[in-house]
């Protein structure tokens, strides 16, 4: 089966396979203050959620099983064995998920600024409906308001539009259909299962996915720790690029040394 996910792939075709999640609205292009670090040590394989930048869009809703099957199947398609594997929202979500399910192909597993059930539920339902009948632009302000603190909205204005203009780029169905999957998603109970060495990365001034949604992924997942980044909002990739690279080198590089 030929896979319906976009693929970014940077890094020596020999390396260990680094995966990276995006978040929802965004696609590959948000990892790119962390590429060219990675790329040195890593075939970094960057994909576009289902709905999302290049991939196919399927009918909706989805569900976070659906993601984490279509990443799956892309996996086998590559003959991939095992990844390390770094997600940022419903990056994380689906890192989750791929951990619990199938967790001989995750080695390490990175999850930033994400939870394991995101309520209310109405709100969700809300925003994909008002996609579907408005389009993406319609929501778009609100949400970028919560990708980045103010203080790195007014010092990088360019950095922002480029975010905004990726989120309105995505397909109005797609996004919607994720909305749907966070709807119906609560990864708690599956936590217990993942044996990966687990990082968990907060952003401080999170809006999106509060410090206490950090806390309670570290507190299900039995080898889980929790960094807490300041200055950083719910894209802490992009307002604190060298933290986040410096955070994941450091936390493969435990693989090497205890290997």
């Amino acid at each position: 089966m030929t896979s319906r996910l976009r693929l970014t792939v940077d890094g020596p075709p020999a390396a260990p396979v680094l995966v990276l999640g995006s978040s929802l609205g965004t696609a590959a292009a948000m990892w790119e203050p962390q590429v060219p670090v990675l790329a040195q040590r890593f075939r970094v394989i960057r994909y576009d959620h289902l709905g999302h930048g290049g991939s196919a869009v399927p009918p909706g809703p989805y569900t976070l099983d659906l993601l984490g099957r279509e990443l799956l199947r892309t996996l086998d398609d590559l003959d991939v064995p095992w990844v390390h594997y770094a997600g940022l929202s419903l990056g994380g979500m689906v890192g989750m998920w791929l951990a619990a399910h199938a967790p001989d192909r995750v080695r390490r597993l990175a999850l930033l600024c994400t939870s394991a059930s995101l309520g209310p539920a109405e709100q969700w339902r809300a925003r994909a409906a008002t996609v579907r009948a408005e389009g993406l632009p319609a929501i778009a302000d609100a949400v970028v308001a919560r990708w980045f603190t103010p203080a790195f909205a007014a010092a990088r204005p360019a950095v922002v539009a480029a975010h905004r203009a990726m989120l309105t780029a995505n397909p109005p169905a797609g996004y919607a259909a994720c909305c749907e999957a966070i709807v119906t998603m609560d990864l708690r109970p599956d936590l217990g299962r993942i044996t990966a060495p687990t990082l968990v990365i907060a952003g401080a001034d999170d809006p999106a996915t509060p410090v206490a949604h950090a806390r309670e992924i570290v507190g299900r997942v039995p080898r889980a720790r929790l960094a807490v980044l300041d200055a950083a909002a719910h894209l802490a990739n992009v307002e604190q690029p060298e933290q986040v690279c410096r955070l994941l080198l450091q936390h493969v590089d435990e693989e090497r040394g205890a290997g």
